[in-house]
């Protein structure tokens, strides 16, 4: 009979079991800080190997957009109604649709990429295993999430800048309030897509909540020209506070209501806390099941 070769044993223990959580407990662990980095630096090279795909989407269709609407429609809202949306159009429309545009932006890179990575390419489960925290997963996915909401606000600003859209200095500080609009957005969605096995409801909450909000709050015309019953509904979704406040940064009027403005920021960065904290808790949930 051919003796039996000893196992490696990594603990230098008689009889201690190899691989699975022993083997990961024994890697050494890096800081939370790189290991973030490390979750960041994955999402950055898959990025780089796929950007040509979101070119479309996350640029020129809200420029064309713009142009159909902020100039082409807006010719004839110049010549009818400027004064009650407070100037040109143009100058109107974009500051919301900036908005908008990082609103919708954030919703898709938090649904089939977070769906994708616990069910389909498993790349959660497969840092988990380097092994990577939850917290730092979920960390490095938002870090990048939120690089790429910079990256479309600040070429959506740039168009709005050439259009003539910018009517005030403080129109630098509304990529950031998109930003975080976007984020406020971001942060629930990936952690209730955290939650799904398909995106079928994805499906269901862009058709009846995301589309919806897009166009009724307040993106297009001020929200008083709603029903009555609907305005307050309106009053509530993040991304009414996400357009109101780039669009007083654009135009130069946030000063004349600076309380308003601070309840804006505050209310977007609950959303984006709360979101974050239900994000760490649902990926600590799938990943150490």
């Amino acid at each position: 009979m051919t003796a039996a070769t000893p196992t490696a044993n990594p603990s230098g223990a008689p009889g201690a079991p190899i691989g699975g959580a022993h083997t990961r407990a024994l890697v050494p662990r890096i800081s939370t800080l790189a290991s973030i980095g490390a979750a960041y630096e994955h999402n950055f090279l898959l990025y780089r190997r796929t950007w040509r795909g979101s070119i479309f989407s996350s640029f020129l269709s809200p420029v064309m957009f713009l142009i159909a609407m902020g100039i082409g429609l807006g010719t004839y809202v110049n010549a009818t109604s400027a004064a009650s949306v407070g100037g040109a159009y143009l100058q109107y429309l974009a500051p919301g649709l900036l908005a908008a545009t990082l609103m919708q932006t954030a919703s898709f890179e938090s649904a089939f990429p977070v769906i994708g990575g616990f069910n389909w390419d498993r790349r959660f489960h497969a840092m988990h295993a380097a092994p990577l925290t939850p917290f730092t997963i979920a960390a490095g996915h938002i870090a990048w999430l939120t690089t790429r909401l910079v990256l479309v606000g600040v070429a959506f600003g740039l168009v709005m800048v050439l259009f003539g859209a910018a009517r005030s200095p403080l129109f630098v500080l509304a990529v950031p309030a998109a930003v975080l609009t976007g984020l406020a957005f971001a942060t629930p969605l990936t952690a209730y897509m955290a939650t799904q096995r398909n995106p079928e409801h994805f499906f269901y909450l862009f058709r009846f909540a995301i589309t919806p909000l897009f166009l009724f709050s307040g993106t297009f015309f001020p929200i008083d020209r709603l029903p009555n019953i609907i305005q307050p509904i309106a009053w509530i979704t993040p991304l009414w506070h996400g357009v109101d406040l780039c669009r007083s940064l654009a135009l130069g009027t946030a000063a004349q209501t600076p309380l308003l403005q601070l309840v804006h920021v505050a209310y977007l960065s609950t959303f984006a806390i709360v979101g974050m904290v239900l994000t760490r808790w649902q990926f600590a949930r799938r990943l150490e099941a």
